[in-house]
């Protein structure tokens, strides 16, 4: 941007509020408290249980608490550290914090209470299951001789190398007691009504927190491609690898698919997604008067090369959009990417996205653009993304800070924390991937 025209900030940010809005986990499950209350009252039922995980399950219980507290006999929730509300305790939930992206004691202790309870349910059982991203960390329990430091280190390993989201839970699922719809398998014959914020790519069911109740659409020889395609059979722990190929070979049970008995009383139902965030950006540009798309949905694949496309992406689309000469546009996309670690810095996909981004428009006038996460954290930092625009890196090197160097090293959140630049909005309560609003003048 030109010194008369700076960064429009206020307006990005606004952008990026109404998409979270849209996609407000207790509303989400607020909508549906009538009609869960009147089919638990109809179905004859005689317990009425909550297991939520996943970093909205505090928001989500909240609303069960406000909504069907009264119905409601018990429950476990686990969250992600800092993203507790007291919300549980006039219900007799026990809400834990744990550990995400990578699972810790905590997750550990708190899933084994999630199975304990599940496991005493019964055909007069009504079990509500709360469900949102961040869940395949938090409720972790290994499967086997497998321990949690390595399955610890496989899920590490994974998201250094790159692995896509359904790459990795591929593993993971076939690595744990509960993921993969062995949490419905566990609280059979029980009834299962999911609530799923979804923060994947598509809204697989399988694939949102490693799908504890629905069919596993994948299998242990799956497991092992990936393992294989990333390069790290020797790397992850020789009981993950044995476990997932005796699997194959057809020497462990597998996870229960599509058909099994264990899902005739589960209904699982996607209450929120990233598309609802993108649409709701999309509207909200548009009161402000710019001439607004939403220009992908699956923003997927390497960070810095999205970032590169969809700086071109911006610089195409000029000044002037459909909506009449000379109009402001608003690009809107999301999604979720990957990030291969080859440097020893510190940041995460959207403050990766945006350096790239930065360095593609560098010099060009009347470009801006949000990468955030919709949990409010972007990677292990206290960031959920940036903002730059078509000066951010000319302004960085006046100030001897190289961009390159920074993206080489995979050191995105120290670039901004140095230049400027990095948004922060704490623990949203919600979680439905990443947001790219781009503005051009």
């Amino acid at each position: 941007m030109t010194q008369s025209s700076p960064v429009p900030k206020d307006r990005l940010v606004d952008i990026f509020r109404a998409a979270l809005e849209a996609v407000d986990p207790y509303r989400a499950v607020a909508r549906h408290a009538d009609e869960i209350l009147s089919r638990y009252g109809k179905g004859g039922f005689r317990r009425l249980y909550v297991l939520a995980f996943g970093k909205a399950a505090s928001p989500m219980v909240r609303a069960v608490a406000d909504r069907m507290g009264h119905a409601v006999t018990g429950g476990v929730a686990i969250t992600k550290y800092g993203h507790q509300v007291e919300a549980g305790k006039s219900l007799r939930i026990d809400v834990h914090e744990a550990g995400h992206p990578l699972p810790d004691e905590n997750g550990l202790k708190a899933t084994a209470e999630v199975m304990r309870l599940a496991g005493t349910f019964d055909a007069h059982t009504f079990a509500l299951c709360l469900i949102s991203g961040g869940g395949s960390a938090l409720l972790v329990a290994p499967y086997g001789a497998v321990s949690l430091r390595e399955k610890q280190e496989a899920t590490d390993l994974l998201l250094k190398a790159g692995a896509e989201i359904h790459e990795l839970n591929a593993v993971r699922k076939h690595a744990s007691k509960v993921k993969g719809g062995r949490l419905a398998e566990i609280a059979f014959p029980a009834t299962i009504e999911s609530l799923i914020l979804s923060d994947v790519i598509g809204d697989r069911l399988d694939v949102i927190a490693s799908g504890p109740t629905a069919p596993d659409g994948t299998t242990y020889d799956d497991a092992v491609k990936v393992i294989e395609k990333y390069g790290l059979t020797r790397q992850v722990a020789p009981s993950i690898l044995h476990l997932l190929r005796e699997g194959a070979a057809g020497r462990a049970p597998e996870t229960p698919k599509a058909g099994s008995p264990v899902f005739l009383r589960v209904t699982n139902r996607v209450v929120g997604n990233n598309g609802s965030a993108l649409e709701a950006a999309r509207r909200r540009a548009a009161e402000l008067g710019f001439d607004a798309a939403v220009v992908s949905g699956e923003v997927r694949g390497e960070a810095r090369e999205m970032g590169r496309r969809l700086a071109e992406a911006a610089v195409a689309a000029g000044g002037a959009g459909p909506g009449g000469a000379g109009k402001a546009r608003c690009l809107i996309s999301g999604g979720e990417t990957t990030v291969t670690v080859k440097g020893h810095g510190l940041g995460g996909r959207n403050m990766e996205l945006a350096l790239a981004f930065a360095i593609e428009v560098e010099g060009t006038e009347g470009i801006a653009l949000l990468s955030a996460g919709t949990d409010g954290t972007d990677g292990p930092t206290d960031a959920a993304g940036a903002i730059v625009d078509g000066q951010t890196a000319a302004k960085a090197r006046a100030r001897g800070i190289e961009p390159e160097k920074y993206l080489a090293h995979n050191d995105s959140y120290h670039f901004f924390k140095e230049a400027g630049g990095l948004f922060r909005t704490g623990p949203t309560g919600t979680n439905v991937m990443d947001v790219q609003v781009m503005l051009v003048e």
